[in-house]
């Protein structure tokens, strides 16, 4: 069989490893392992290899020399091989089955929907764990082919493949921890709950980037399909449109962590609204869109909770606020509290045995209130000293002596007392 044209993975990892490109190091956290080399190998003493090798975007179309790849990869157990032009599983498989140590493998954005795998070949992955797939269009076959063949595969990546539906294997794959699936185009919530059968012990499912439309299932059913999960990722779920789809994600038992940013539903509440509302309705969740949820910041979003829905009709009123109002009782309105800056204040004006209240614009300069009084007291700005009086300080006047300065900037509050004096000569 003829060996296929481009540039191999032997070529590459000679190039881009060789002592001129990557030279040996000594000492801790380098990372990097001089395999010893099998005798009479033509690659003796030239490379400096480490255990994770990346080798994306190198235009890599074959294996190469597979003896050769056995020599230096025994250590390697991550391998990175994405954006490469990799279209043949066959020629993988030879890469693969000459790494022995090999747990996490990248192979996003190679053309490989181009041929059928087949079990044979995807034997040779059989110790893989992380399995990364994106933007490799890999068809729903291929996947469970690769899923009957790696026993002990935690983590799979099937990002940017197009997918509009789900495959049910015929296996259930009882190893898988993570499932990474977003930026495809997952509507129907039928094809969600396809992956509950097929990875019963789902700890994490990311469904970003998907247009995910409304739960439609009963809490006893999704309870049944994911058992085991801990997290899940829903931002910009762009069906997502009512608060019963959120309250559904509370029959998922282990249920600890939820992501939903950017989706519908939220958009017309502030941050401060949309977290609240949200802790208040999950109450098993310890984190919220990647931040703890601390013991306080839930009472408090519960009690806002209570209050924001105590003026709502009855038939508009959530289950969730009975509940908590059962374990805070009826909570009184909080009191508004105007902090907006006063924007006036009335003083009293003294001047030698004169006084007389204004009211003054606070927004204003020394300057400008010297010219306001300058009628008042009979003396120019120039001659013209001003002290402010805080009716609670314990110090006495304050001279006002900058003129630029802004009259809010004191504080100064209704009953406050300003003193005028003329400047000495």
């Amino acid at each position: 069989m003829d060996q296929p044209s481009g540039r191999s993975f032997m070529q590459v990892l000679c190039e881009k490893y060789s002592p001129e490109n990557f030279p040996y190091r000594r000492g801790p956290g380098m990372g990097v392992h001089v395999p010893a080399t099998p005798q009479g190998s033509p690659m003796k003493d030239r490379l400096n290899l480490p255990s994770v090798l990346v080798l994306n975007s190198c235009g890599i179309t074959c294996a190469g020399d597979e003896n050769e790849i056995a020599a230096f990869c025994a250590h390697v157990f991550e391998l990175d091989l994405s954006d490469n032009k990799l279209e043949d599983w066959h020629e993988v498989s030879k890469i693969v089955s000459n790494v022995p140590h090999l747990e996490f493998l990248n192979l996003s954005s190679n053309p490989l929907s181009l041929s059928v795998l087949e079990r044979s070949c995807a034997g040779s992955f059989a110790g893989v764990r992380k399995l990364v797939l994106n933007n490799s269009k890999a068809s729903w076959e291929t996947v469970h082919t690769i899923l009957q063949e790696l026993p002990d595969l935690e983590e799979l990546f099937l990002c940017l493949n197009d997918y509009e539906t789900v495959s049910c294997s015929p296996v259930c794959c009882q190893s898988l921890k993570l499932l990474h699936i977003t930026d495809n185009n997952l509507q129907d919530w039928t094809e969600i709950r396809k992956l509950g059968i097929m990875f019963p012990s789902l700890d994490t499912l990311i469904l970003a980037n998907n247009n995910l439309t409304t739960i439609e299932e009963s809490e006893d059913s999704l309870a049944r399909l994911f058992p085991n999960l801990r997290s899940i990722n829903l931002h910009k779920s762009a069906g997502l449109h009512c608060w019963e789809d959120i309250d559904k994600l509370n029959s998922f038992p282990k249920l600890e962590e939820v992501k939903l940013l950017g989706i519908p539903l939220l958009q017309s509440y502030t941050t401060e609204e949309r977290r609240k509302l949200l802790i208040a309705r999950l109450p098993s969740i310890i984190k919220l869109n990647g931040s703890i949820v601390a013991d306080g910041e839930r009472e408090d979003s519960e009690r806002f909770f209570i209050r924001y829905y105590m003026e709502f009709p009855e038939e508009e009123v959530p289950f969730r606020y009975h509940e908590l109002v059962t374990k805070y009782g009826k909570l009184e309105p909080l009191a508004v509290v105007d902090l907006r800056p006063q924007s006036s204040a009335k003083v009293e004006v003294h001047f030698q045995d004169k006084v007389e209240e204004m009211s003054i614009r606070l927004d204003q300069t020394v300057a400008e209130l010297k010219k306001h009084l300058k009628t008042v007291v009979q003396l120019s700005t120039s001659n013209m000293l001003l002290f402010y009086l805080d009716q609670e300080a314990p110090f006495g006047p304050e001279e006002m002596k900058y003129s630029s300065r802004a009259l809010h900037s004191y504080g100064i509050r209704d009953g406050d007392k300003i003193y005028v004096e003329p400047r000495m000569k």
